[in-house]
């Protein structure tokens, strides 16, 4: 690379022996000169020799020389910094004294430093890179035959490392243009010319500062916001999300009702390169299908009745950041045709509109059920679901993540403890063996709503079982039943008795889900009437057993009871 003769800029028109097959050593000398740090070819096989020419007659960004084309490996040239710009990581190109010769966007953006600023200077002076403080990686101190190292009084001389010297991937950190510290990953590879020997370097440079925040968040139970565990199985999930985020293309989320799926989805925008962008969420499966697809697309005035005026859609309100869509499979096939439509084209055409309308948008989609199960039902185009299903993130059941209960319930009444100014700081022993043993089939938000509910109705410093919904005890009672009736060889808990009805241990299963589904939906008031309503109930109907029952004194209960018209 260097600054010598053939490597100052890139040539305007082809030279005269390009095109020329490389095979005698004046001409073979010539592409190298022209082409060294930029070609390596290799015949492995019969096959007709390969030959060596430069695009010719199209400038090249900062003056960098084009990438060559190698006929029957490149049929169509590309320019060099074009195809380093379109690379999610920084790259610079490196002489064999390791100064720049060309950076590509990501890393002008990552130091703040463009090519015509930096080239030409050690690399070192650009990046000011933590590993690079004591000697270059590339350089090793120049030593005698008999192992003395060579220096003078203003230091050591070093000497350029051999391939087989070349270390891994090193982490560490550069100091951008503004002196601000960002943590790198930073690896070399050699480039060769055609004789195999190295001309040049190619370094790249990955940016690590989301990487390092989120290991410091999930070290802390925080990462990606309000989406926290710290059980096996969401650690998994903490694992992937970074290379998700960072990844544009379509994401399918699936899990249960409850888990989290909303939460995760918003998590991995804010995540993204899209983060300062639209977050757009669209629930339209409660629609018919031509408001879901105006909706969704937008329409054109005039495109139906009423419509009076144009209008974007969730779509072009996207614009730049992320559309996210719940329950795919309630979308209507044919505006599922059209979002298929979209991932292959990058276009959307609104209701009424004969043009195509460009959108930017990354598309990410949820669904509670299997969507395997969909697509054989014919709810689910499989074209489609095999696009979105490229990257697919799965989020697990509470009841999988058992280690995570006693957590998310501390981290959730901490939270509105905080908000309604109280001190409640845990649970009773017995509160919380009952919430342990709870199957939870609304899964987080379910234990959300339960921590939300105990914190209202906790007047202490103690979540008590009197605080908790009355519904986990009927459904503890249940399962008490019927293991009773198991052990005296009434049935097997989960299977069809004789007549095929179902076992008491999956009815009572069952029961819980019926009656943890209105708490999921309720609000506290109504939670709270019926928590008055269950003590009065279970006390004779005695007011002041009532209260002492709740946790709260007499003026309160009557206080609450006249609030809701209970008296």
């Amino acid at each position: 690379m260097g600054n010598g003769p053939g490597c100052d800029a890139a040539p305007r028109t082809a030279p005269p022996d390009a095109g020329r097959p490389v095979s005698s050593p004046s001409a073979r000398h010539n592409a190298q000169r022209r082409n060294r740090c930029f070609v390596s070819t290799q015949q492995t096989g019969p096959a007709a020799p390969h030959s060596i020419r430069p695009r010719a007659g199209s400038p090249a960004r900062h003056g960098a020389p084009p990438l060559p084309h190698v006929s029957g490996i490149s049929p169509l040239p590309v320019d060099l910094a074009t195809m380093l710009d379109a690379l999610p990581v920084g790259v610079a190109l490196l002489d064999t004294d390791c100064s720049i010769r060309l950076m590509n966007r990501a890393l002008e953006t990552l130091t703040g430093f463009t090519t015509a600023e930096v080239r030409g200077i050690p690399c070192r002076h650009a990046l000011r890179a933590s590993i690079c403080l004591h000697r270059c990686p590339l350089r090793r101190p120049l030593t005698t035959a008999s192992g003395v190292t060579v220096a003078t009084a203003s230091g050591a001389h070093y000497d350029m490392i051999d391939d087989g010297e070349l270390p891994p991937a090193q982490e560490g950190d550069i100091l951008n243009r503004h002196r601000r510290r960002i943590p790198v990953r930073m690896s070399m590879s050699p480039l060769r010319d055609a004789d195999g020997r190295v001309v040049g370097w190619l370094h790249a440079v990955e940016d690590l500062t989301l990487v390092r925040e989120l290991e410091e968040k999930t070290a802390k139970g925080e990462a990606f916001g309000p989406l926290v565990g710290r059980s096996v199985a969401m650690e998994r999930v903490f694992q992937a999300l970074p290379a998700v985020a960072q990844n544009d293309g379509p994401l399918l989320v699936t899990g249960e009702t409850g888990t989290g799926k909303d939460t995760l989805a918003e998590a991995v925008h804010k995540a993204s390169s899209r983060a300062r962008e639209p977050f757009v969420k669209a629930s339209l499966s409660s629609l018919p299908e031509f408001l879901a697809e105006s909706e969704l697309f937008g329409h054109r005035k005039g495109a139906f009745p009423g419509a009076e005026e144009n209008k974007p859609g969730r779509f072009r309100l996207a614009q730049g950041g992320t559309l996210y869509l719940t329950e795919i499979g309630d979308l209507p096939l044919s505006i599922q045709g059209r979002l298929l439509a979209f991932l292959d084209e990058g276009v959307i055409y609104p209701v009424g509109a004969t043009e195509p309308v460009a959108c930017d948008v990354r598309l990410v989609v949820a669904t509670n059920r299997d969507p395997e199960q969909l697509v054989a039902e014919g709810r689910l185009r499989e074209d489609l679901f095999r696009r979105l299903s490229a990257v697919r993130l799965h989020l697990p059941p509470l009841r999988d993540r058992g280690e995570d209960i006693e957590f998310l319930l501390n981290h959730f009444m901490g939270h509105f403890a905080a908000r309604m100014k109280k001190t409640v700081r845990g649970c009773s022993g017995k509160a919380l063996r009952t919430l342990l043993d709870y199957p939870f089939p609304g899964n987080v938000r379910e234990l959300r709503n339960i921590a939300e509910y105990a914190v209202t109705l906790c007047h202490g410093e103690t979540v008590m079982p009197a605080h908790l919904p009355a519904y986990l005890f009927q459904a503890k009672a249940e399962a008490r039943r019927a293991e009773r009736e198991r052990r005296a060889g009434r049935g097997i808990p989960g299977e069809p008795d004789a007549s095929g009805a179902p076992g008491d241990a999956q009815g009572s299963a069952q029961a819980a889900a019926d009656m943890a589904e209105p708490l999921a939906r309720a609000s506290v008031s109504d939670l709270e009437r019926r928590l008055i309503a269950d003590a009065l109930q279970r006390t004779g109907n005695r007011r002041g057993e009532a209260a002492e029952l709740l946790g709260w004194g007499r003026s309160t209960l009557w206080r609450k009871m006249k609030q809701y018209g209970m008296c």
